[in-house]
């Protein structure tokens, strides 16, 4: 079932399959980034422990700067190292940046095109309790639509290491967003990453899933439940929404003849708009959405939550047949 090509954990779909937050993957590839590059820098707005880049800080106390709870100032200063030859990593949570500081992310970063990585943690539904002041559910929209902007949400904890890494050595502007809850580990160390190439974790030619984030396990589940019923499901780990891999959407599209979407953000702006734009203009075929539908969250067990608006592998495999329908009409 597994595509081998994929480096999957083949224990995925055990009862205990380890889980582990992303927020601690970046925390962990930080750390080796800085050893790998004397430039790299970390700023964080109150919140390094939260977000993980308190690691960073105890290897690199020379290194890190904590700017207070000021957002704003998180980005400005850490645009003015980028221009001085630093490469700077600021986080927050990502209600707060992007969601507070986006206009000096577009004028200082974005605008100036420096590489500073702007760490967006505990975003969508995973802040829970915290409830819906907190549950950043627009963030890969905003990033999205920025000039210059890299937007990477990646599958688990080793892929967050991993495209911490990358973004260390990309030499732009970049937007990591990253979970607060624990959610399984879907990949290993051996398993491929690049910023921009979307990868296939589950062969098939019925429907293809595309999704991001904690999603894409909730989709390999889908896909696990349905071959028992001769229904093939391609899935997509699509940890890179921008630049999109246009090319294999295009190619999913033209060999399934139908696409899903799935993403723990609104379907206004995310990858499900980022798909329909690739589709609408190249290779249209029946596509669904699967996302927070024009709404706030609210505060809940993140568990709960995500059954509540639908990001569960049921609404997955619900989607799937009625484009089968749609198919066969």
């Amino acid at each position: 079932m597994i595509n081998p090509k994929a480096y999957l954990n083949l224990k995925i779909f055990d009862p205990d399959v380890e889980q582990v937050a992303t927020r601690n993957g970046y925390g962990e590839g930080l750390v080796l980034a800085g050893e790998e590059d004397e430039q790299v820098v970390a700023l964080s707005a109150d919140l390094a422990e939260s977000t993980r880049t308190h690691f960073f800080a105890e290897k690199f106390p020379q290194r890190f700067i904590e700017v207070g709870v000021a957002e704003q100032n998180l980005v400005t200063v850490a645009a003015g190292m980028a221009l001085a030859g630093k490469v700077p990593f600021v986080s927050s949570f990502a209600v707060f940046s992007p969601g507070r500081n986006w206009e000096q992310i577009r004028t200082t970063v974005c605008y100036n095109d420096v590489p500073v990585k702007i760490i967006g943690s505990h975003a969508g539904l995973s802040v829970g309790p915290d409830g819906a002041t907190h549950q950043a559910l627009e963030d890969i929209a905003l990033m999205r639509c920025l000039p210059n902007m890299t937007v990477i949400s990646p599958v688990d904890s080793i892929e967050a290491k991993k495209a911490t890494l990358a973004i260390a050595k990309f030499p732009k502007p970049c937007y990591l967003r990253l979970s607060r809850n624990k959610i399984p580990v879907v990949t290993t160390e051996d398993s491929p990453f690049k910023i921009g190439r979307a990868e296939v974790f589950h062969k098939g030619t019925d429907v293809a899933v595309i999704a991001t984030g904690q999603m894409v396990y909730k989709a390999l589940l889908a896909a696990k439940e349905l071959k028992s019923s001769k229904i093939s499901v391609r899935v997509i780990n699509c940890h890179t929404i921008k630049p999109l891999d246009q090319e294999l959407v295009i190619k999913a599209a033209k060999d399934c003849g139908a696409i899903v979407t799935a993403e723990d953000h609104q379907v206004t702006g995310g990858l499900g708009g980022a798909v329909a734009e690739v589709l609408s203009q190249n290779f249209p075929v029946p596509l669904r959405i699967i996302g927070i539908k024009d709404r706030f969250g609210e505060s809940g067990e993140s568990d709960e939550l995500f059954t509540k608006f639908g990001l569960t592998e049921k609404a997955i495999i619900s989607a799937i047949k009625h484009l089968l329908k749609m198919k066969k009409k």
